[in-house]
């Protein structure tokens, strides 16, 4: 995997901190801080797909990640596209193309092993609403607007985030929400403490970006749950 992969860091991979080598993962302690956003660059490798499923793919996720009740509080509707922004091994990818509505879903990462991964996991699985998407650590390279973005456990690794969601918003319709899921100070998770954002924090960077907070959720018991709309 490229070193610069890691800037949109695979929704969850770092975040859940599985080991590598039989060590934890420390991304937060290979990171550089970004002076110019506040953002973080993570030298993390991830190139090794079946050893990623195993964790990222875990039924116990469930227990805590509550993906049905995260999808239901997006309030789909039949028709829409969604953007599952640093999709990984299509955890929540996937959960998207079979809820009830049934959107189009953008499975968006920057590694191309997982891209290729996910693509063919949707083809097996005969999801024909699910795109793999190629990204850059700048853009999200999403061919037309979509409805709704969804980060997990991605945000706090994105370099120059201001400039990120400036560039993304451009491939958001007007009605369009951004929303963004991340690890709570202080709960219960495997990435570092100091890497953690509060709710302020990530509003106060996409104001910049010309997003405003509309809804939090509470329900996560380890994450934030942030969802934006765009500021006309």
């Amino acid at each position: 995997m490229r070193q610069s992969a890691a800037a949109i860091v695979l929704s969850g991979l770092v975040g859940l901190g599985v080991a590598v080598n039989g060590q934890e993962s420390e991304p937060q302690a290979r990171a550089i801080a970004d002076p110019t956003d506040g953002a973080s660059q993570a030298s993390v490798r991830f190139d090794d797909v079946a050893k990623w499923t195993k964790t990222l793919d875990d039924p116990a996720r469930d227990a805590w990640q509550m993906p049905s009740r995260v999808i239901d509080a997006l309030h789909l509707v039949r028709g829409q596209t969604v953007a599952d922004v640093g999709a990984a091994t299509g955890y929540f990818t996937l959960a998207l193309a079979k809820s009830p509505t049934a959107p189009r879903v953008f499975a968006v990462d920057v590694e191309p092993s997982m891209v290729a991964y996910v693509r063919e996991r949707a083809a097996a699985e005969g999801l024909g609403n699910v795109t793999a998407v190629q990204a850059d650590v700048h853009r999200a390279n999403l061919p037309y607007p979509v409805d709704v973005v969804l980060l997990v456990d991605t945000y706090r690794y994105l370099s120059n985030r201001v400039s990120y969601f400036t560039t993304l918003r451009l491939r958001m319709k007007q009605t369009a929400r951004l929303a963004v899921i991340e690890a709570r100070p202080g709960a219960p998770a495997t990435s570092a403490e100091e890497s953690r954002l509060t709710p302020e924090q990530i509003s106060s960077e996409l104001a910049k970006a010309g997003f405003l907070l509309e809804t939090q959720h509470d329900f996560l018991p380890r994450q934030h749950f942030l969802v934006y709309r765009l500021n006309p």
